[in-house]
């Protein structure tokens, strides 16, 4: 099927190469350069869903050898934003307004994000993004929302 959004039809060009979800995830990391503090891996990216991994590493990690919270929220945010742009309607353009989390539980493997969110939400106004982090046993270590300012684009 073919894609309309700009942001589905690089990826869906971007994974016909060999590591295509390699530089895919690369290259919308590179969009905002803290992302890439966290080497995200785009596991899933469609409309009103999307998933990123955080690998567990070092560098990430906290001082309880936890992965840290804001590498999670790091990896949300990349998520929601991913999906964000996969999803909105063209007519509308988008502004972060908050983040609600709450920490549930320790974070002792890899981490996959999750933001998702009704497609009939895509209005004007206050949009709220639900996000979600688990570990590699499927245990929510983090959940919350992210909340958008949605309004519609200047006419040119």
């Amino acid at each position: 099927m073919a894609q309309s959004n700009y942001l589905l039809k690089l990826q869906d060009k971007v994974l016909k190469y060999p590591f295509g979800k390699k530089i895919f995830s690369r290259m919308f990391a590179s969009q905002a350069p803290y992302f890439k503090s966290i080497k995200p891996h785009i596991v899933t990216l469609e409309e009103n869903f999307c998933q990123v991994l955080i690998p567990k590493r070092k560098a990430v990690h906290n001082h309880i050898g936890t992965v840290h919270a804001i590498a999670i929220c790091n990896g949300l945010e990349m998520a929601m934003g991913a999906m964000t742009e996969a999803s909105l309607p063209k007519h509308l353009r988008w502004l972060p307004k908050g983040m609600d989390v709450n920490y549930l539980a320790k974070s002792t493997t890899d981490i996959t994000c999750e933001a998702k969110i009704d497609p009939a939400k895509w209005q004007e106004g206050d949009v709220s993004v639900e996000v979600r982090a688990l570990d590699s046993k499927g245990t929510v270590v983090v959940d919350g929302e992210i909340r958008l300012w949605v309004s519609l684009k200047p006419q040119k």
